[in-house]
C-alpha cells in the first residue's frame, strides 16, 4: 500500500477529483496549504502599493492506494494538474505499512 501525495493549484482540483474517481480512486483528502518552489512567490499590486506575497496558496490531496495502482494514480493526477507552468506542483509517494477502517475493522488493502 502506498499514499499518493500531491501538491497542485487550487483551481484544478475538480479536474484531479474527476481524473481519479474515473481512475477508481474511492476516496481522498484535501488540505488548503500554502508554500513555494522555485517560483519563490510573487509580487502583487493593492490599492497602489506592491508587496511580495512569499507564500502562495495551493491544495494538498492524499490518496491511499494498493502498491499496483501508484502508476496509474500518479499518470491521472499528473495529466489533470498539468497546465504547463511554474507552479504546477509536486507528486510524493509514501510506504503505508498498515490501515484500518474504523467502522468495520477492515484491515489493509480491504480498508482503502
Amino acid at each position: 500500500m502506498k499514499i499518493v501525495m500531491a501538491i497542485i493549484k487550487p483551481f484544478k482540483l475538480d479536474e484531479v477529483r474527476d481524473a481519479l474517481t474515473a481512475a477508481g480512486v474511492a476516496g481522498l483528502t484535501v488540505t488548503e496549504v500554502k508554500g513555494y518552489g522555485r517560483q519563490k512567490g510573487h509580487t502583487e499590486i493593492y490599492r497602489g502599493t506592491e508587496y511580495a506575497v512569499s507564500f502562495l496558496p495551493k491544495l494538498k490531496i492524499e490518496v491511499a492506494v494498493a502498491s499496483d495502482q501508484v502508476d496509474k494514480i500518479i499518470k491521472a493526477i499528473s495529466g489533470a494538474a498539468k497546465t504547463g507552468q511554474i507552479g504546477d506542483g509536486k507528486i510524493f509517494v509514501f510506504s503505508l505499512d498498515h490501515a484500518v477502517r474504523i467502522r468495520t475493522g477492515e484491515t489493509d488493502n480491504a480498508a482503502l
